[in-house]
């Protein structure tokens, strides 16, 4: 792939729930723009010193979301960057307002099956992804599919859906939107 002009993308953030493909696709798209690439959740883990899990059960949640939003209002001041954010980050409004103020937001969509079954194959499940709900699983991904849709869906400028494309192919669909 060849490296493609992106008008007036300073920064692009991508959003959708965990096991969407933000990672990766956030290194294939900034190798593809020829930009810097990072993910939210790698940065509050170096901020803390701790995992998300060790986080979220110590500090809990809320403390967590605090970081995020720190983290996520700097990285919106930078230019030339791709953002991969936690599946989460759209729930504090402060994220969704410097989110939608600064970048080009590309939600990166899923089935509730493709989700479970990737989450289930990384090794970093366990420690990157804690449960967010008692039931955890399935269940958990659809209960807040439902819930955090609405508003990735109002922060997006763009959706992409990841299913059975690989990371070249959702890389390319991006650039062909943002062109």
């Amino acid at each position: 792939m060849e490296s493609d002009p992106i008008p007036a993308a300073n920064t692009i953030v991508l959003i959708g729930y965990r096991g969407t493909g933000k990672t990766t696709v956030a290194r294939a798209l900034a190798a593809h723009l020829q930009y810097d690439w990072v993910d939210t959740d790698d940065l509050v883990e170096q901020s803390m010193g701790k995992t998300i899990t060790e986080i979220f059960s110590q500090l809990g949640e809320s403390t967590f979301r605090e970081q995020e939003v720190t983290v996520v209002d700097d990285l919106c001041r930078k230019t030339r960057m791709v953002v991969a954010t936690g599946g989460g980050a759209v729930l504090r409004e402060e994220n969704r307002k410097s989110m939608m103020a600064c970048a080009e937001v590309v939600w990166l969509t899923a089935s509730p099956e493709t989700i479970a079954e990737r989450l289930t194959s990384d090794p970093a499940t366990e420690q990157r992804r804690p449960n967010l709900t008692n039931q955890g699983g399935r269940y958990e991904i659809e209960t807040l599919l439902l819930q955090r849709s609405p508003i990735y869906r109002q922060c997006a400028t763009m959706t992409v859906d990841t299913e059975g494309k690989t990371p070249d192919e959702i890389v390319e669909e991006i650039v062909a939107q943002l062109c």
